[in-house]
């Protein structure tokens, strides 16, 4: 097992465990890696409120569970990935992180501000990644030259590169499509801390001056970017519709499941209609 970095020690289980409602296994096995990921990525939505807000966003396990677990909020790769990592580690399973470059914005070169886990279990290596958002995956994906998987109706895959790069594709109606792309260099919780940082207060990281939340259902991915509101379906089709800023509370609840308070819906409300 690799040396514990991720603060498992500190989780409560128990009320993650309601959290996601998982009722299964806790044995360190893909079975249970499996179960616990579905669960997470559909318990626990992807969002940047904190930081569209302004706010600061903190990745220590105290902050974490009474963020996403306690108050039933989402956040984005960070914050989730550092979660499941603390879970996994405290159940017993290896876990390493990876830093990645996203792909879905065309042929630039962006920098390395994803975060996603790699879990050794079983004798092989597997993708886990409860950050991505809509567009991610819903469970572990084998490290294997040439893999493809379909989950909930998504079809994904793995490419390989030069010096050692690991591509996640997607496929599309028009053909595979990369997600990201990530290098076999481990990182640590201090390199999520300084990627952290970049993606919630630099003026040209995406989650600075604007909602974003995503969420998988069952067949859909929905997802919110300001005032767009977003369903993609497994079977093609597709819908857009632009929200008003006084109904976004109302939405990120019904819709993605966002437990806000009295006191941050009017500061969503009030910073939103202010413009942002």
């Amino acid at each position: 097992m690799s040396e514990p970095m991720w603060g498992g020690e500190q989780v409560d289980l128990e009320a993650y465990f309601a959290r996601i409602g998982h009722q299964g296994g806790t044995a360190p096995t893909v079975a249970t890696l499996r179960a616990l990921h579905r669960a997470h990525v559909a318990a626990i939505p992807f969002e940047n409120l904190d930081v569209a807000l302004g706010r600061n966003v903190p990745l220590d396990m105290k902050s974490l569970q009474d963020k996403l677990v306690r108050q039933r909020r989402g956040g984005y790769c960070y914050e989730q990935n550092s979660l499941l990592a603390a879970v996994l580690e405290r159940l017993g399973f290896a876990v390493s992180a990876r830093g990645a470059r996203n792909r879905t914005r065309g042929p630039g070169r962006l920098p390395v501000t994803h975060a996603l886990l790699v879990v050794a279990v079983e004798g092989e290596q597997w993708l886990v990644d409860a950050g991505f958002g809509a567009q991610g995956v819903l469970e572990p994906v084998a490290l294997r030259d040439s893999v493809r998987v379909e989950q909930g109706g998504w079809t994904f895959g793995i490419g390989r590169e030069d010096e050692g790069i690991t591509v996640l594709k997607s496929l599309r109606p028009e053909g595979w499509k990369d997600l990201y792309a990530f290098a076999p260099q481990a990182l640590y919780p201090a390199d999520f801390t300084v990627m952290n940082h970049y993606s919630s207060t630099h003026p040209l990281s995406k989650f600075v001056g604007q909602i974003v939340a995503q969420r998988h259902l069952p067949g859909e991915r929905v997802t919110l970017v300001r005032d767009e509101l977003t369903v993609v379906r497994a079977e093609g089709s597709s819908d857009q519709r632009t929200v008003s800023v006084r109904d976004l509370p109302g939405i990120l609840q019904s819709v993605f499941g966002i437990e806000l308070g009295p006191e941050d819906s009017a500061e969503l409300v009030r910073v939103y209609s202010a413009g942002v």
